[in-house]
């Protein structure tokens, strides 16, 4: 409930970097709206207004900036990157690691463009939301969203005219399930699209999967970036044969993947799932170390973010059931080897248990993005129009940015310091709380340059005041 009587210094700070994007006018309203994700617990358009108490306007203009101004996304995205690029620390590295990921934006209202009912695996239940797919970079010293794209559900008329129209047999004893059961009839639809679209490349734009959107993603990235083979990690739902042959034979990049208990590896008797081989393996080990032989799970440590982790791994090569020969590698925690394994795979056969788990290792940080980014409002967005919560959440992504840019900046950071008379921390959430920090410090400077100006003290309150109880 903060007024923010001018704009945070990290805003001013980096805030030209992003000038081109927009028209002048434009430009005030981005540094508006942007100080008041960075600042203020209220993300509403409605709370950011009436709360900036430097270049006060009405609400109509940051409401234009979101659903009308004319400013490029696309523009808006390369100008955030150049910005991360300006310090060393947030450069992209050799050692940097590329992530997919994605996240629920739940919301309550379902007359929200493009909102759909999606299955939320932290509340087991189905929600209302908007579904985030994140190309997220990390090393050991940042990390930060590359690119991000909101999934649209399928318009199941556009698919069907678009498919008949390209002659893709559609079974017409299936058609009944149009009236009677829209939910089968769109699962129908989108299957026989997802086995047709190879046949017939002309319905392949009528609809797009959230591995179809990390693809788009990857294949803009190695587009901007043809020199750095960063590797590519993610979790066991992106983990399916088509991507990975995707980032192996297309992109030509390293992968890391995870597998599940349920995947089946080939072996000489025949396939058997994970679960089964892992068993066999712990079994193995436990006999080999009552043996004094050689143990089967051996420890590694990895560095990560400037910590030291142990597991106890297990990594050869195998043939894995849809995927062909990959190198695979199942982690333990425990030298006991009792808790939870994670099993991963690589398309790069010589590589060692500990060159592929500190790759996966830095899947975690677009997990805490998602996380950290909704503290900075990425689903606190009261915006009905698809276009308009776009912006919004490009614009998350830009006060993101600032907070890891400014972490790496030594000047900005002995500045801060200097004023505040406080240790800066290192992550967003403790930089978000120092620009808090130092717009309360504004605020009471602006109350004592008043005072010592002749002002009254009610004078001097009364737009804050205003400002807070509209609020």
């Amino acid at each position: 409930m903060l007024p923010l009587v001018e704009f945070p210094e990290i805003v001013e700070r980096y805030a030209p970097w992003f000038e081109e994007v927009f028209s002048p006018q434009a430009y005030i309203e981005f540094k508006r709206y942007v100080s008041g994700l960075m600042v203020l617990e209220n993300k509403t358009v409605e709370a950011i207004n009436r709360l900036m108490v430097v270049e006060a306007r009405s609400q109509s203009s940051l409401n234009r900036l979101l659903n009308r101004s004319p400013f490029s996304l696309e523009a808006l995205n390369e100008a955030r990157l150049a910005m991360l690029a300006s310090q060393p620390g947030s450069q992209m590295k050799e050692k940097g690691v590329l992530s997919v990921d994605d996240t629920l934006l739940t919301h309550t209202g379902r007359h929200i463009e493009h909102i759909a009912k999606l299955y939320d695996h932290v509340s087991h239940s189905y929600v209302w939301a908007h579904n985030l797919v994140t190309l997220h970079y990390s090393d050991d010293w940042t990390d930060y969203p590359v690119r991000f794209a909101l999934w649209k559900p399928v318009d199941v008329a556009k698919l069907e005219a678009g498919m008949r129209a390209a002659g893709v047999p559609i079974k017409k004893s299936k058609e009944a399930l149009k009236e009677s059961a829209p939910a089968k009839w769109r699962s129908y639809l989108i299957g026989v699209w997802k086995r047709r679209r190879a046949k017939y490349p002309q319905i392949q734009t009528l609809y797009a999967t959230k591995l179809d959107m990390a693809q788009a993603m990857l294949q803009a990235w190695v587009t901007r970036h043809p020199q750095m083979k960063l590797p590519v990690t993610f979790d066991s739902w992106y983990t399916q044969p088509s991507f990975c042959r995707f980032i192996d034979e297309t992109l030509h990049l390293p992968y890391v993947g995870t597998l599940t208990e349920d995947d089946k590896i080939i072996l000489r008797e025949g396939k058997v799932t994970l679960g089964t081989f892992v068993k066999r393996l712990q079994q193995e080990h436990r006999e080999a170390l009552k043996q004094g032989k050689p143990p089967l799970f051996r420890p590694i440590t990895i560095s990560f973010k400037g910590e030291q982790e142990q597991y106890f791994s297990y990594c050869k090569t195998h043939r894995i059931h849809s995927y062909g020969k990959k190198r695979l590698v199942i982690n333990f925690r425990q030298a006991d080897l009792t808790d939870t394994p994670t099993i991963l795979i690589s398309n790069r056969l010589r590589w060692q248990a500990r060159g592929i788990t500190r790759i996966r290792r830095h899947r975690w940080p677009v997990e805490v993005y998602h996380q950290e980014g909704k503290a900075e409002g990425l689903d606190q967005y009261q915006l009905r129009n698809f276009s308009a919560i776009e912006r919004h959440i490009a614009l998350v992504a830009v006060v993101y940015s600032m907070l890891r840019t400014a972490q790496q900046d030594p000047d900005l950071r002995t500045e801060l310091q200097r004023q505040l008379k406080v240790e800066l921390e290192g992550h967003p959430a403790a930089w978000r709380r120092t620009t808090q920090a130092y717009a309360l410090w504004s605020l009471a400077l602006f109350i004592s340059i008043g005072l010592a100006q002749g002002y009254t003290l009610e004078a001097l309150m009364a737009p804050l005041i205003h400002a807070i109880c509209q609020a």
